[in-house]
């Protein structure tokens, strides 16, 4: 086959999944995992329900799929922080910044789906966020090791335990009411880390 034509096609498939996992996940939070079907996403997805079969076996592989593609996502956008130009403490404090914002944001759109919270309950129980969690807290470590490294960072405190600090401080920014409240939040836990004077 021509190289334009495989593209062509790897292209079309890559829209189909793309769009399989964008119609189920607003299907399931409107309505609810049980109430969803294979045929209603393949209708509602534009594709007959046996292609729907070739990507994909049931719902719940589905709501993975998208789950993944969400923790995915969210980490390269904090990699990419971690990874500009700039001193130790300026980019932990920029990656900390973005993390409490994606909690702020996940729980804002949770909270607008009436069925968000059965949902929540069942990708968290996928082994994949235990994955993205050691990853986020290897961004945050290495972060914080720099910022150790420029004496901007306490030391008196294994950096593993900081990351685990830093990352519980702000899951609470999911019910910060503005973003003022994230900016606080953000500030106190630099404050917990900080060097003292």
């Amino acid at each position: 086959m021509p190289k334009l034509w495989d593209e062509t096609i790897e292209e079309h498939r890559r829209s189909v999944r793309e769009a399989t996992l964008d119609v189920t996940a607003a299907l399931v939070a409107e309505r609810g995992l049980r109430a969803v079907t294979m045929s209603e996403i393949a209708e509602k997805t534009g594709i007959g329900r046996a292609t729907l079969y070739k990507y994909y076996p049931d719902v719940e592989t589905i709501l993975s799929a998208w789950h993944l593609r969400q923790i995915t996502s969210h980490l390269a956008h904090l990699s990419q922080i971690r990874n500009r130009a700039g001193t130790g403490p300026e980019r932990l404090e920029t990656v900390l910044a973005a993390y409490a914002e994606i909690q702020r944001q996940r729980v804002r759109h949770h909270h607008k789906q009436p069925h968000a919270g059965e949902l929540v309950v069942m990708l968290h129980t996928d082994p994949l966020v235990d994955e993205a969690r050691r990853e986020l807290h290897g961004i945050i470590q290495d972060l914080l090791s720099d910022a150790i490294a420029a004496g901007a960072v306490r030391d008196d405190i294994p950096v593993g335990e900081l990351a685990g600090y830093c990352i519980h401080a702000l899951e609470a920014a999911g019910h910060a009411p503005s973003d003022e409240s994230v900016a606080h939040l953000v500030a106190l836990t630099l404050a917990g880390i900080q060097v003292s004077s």
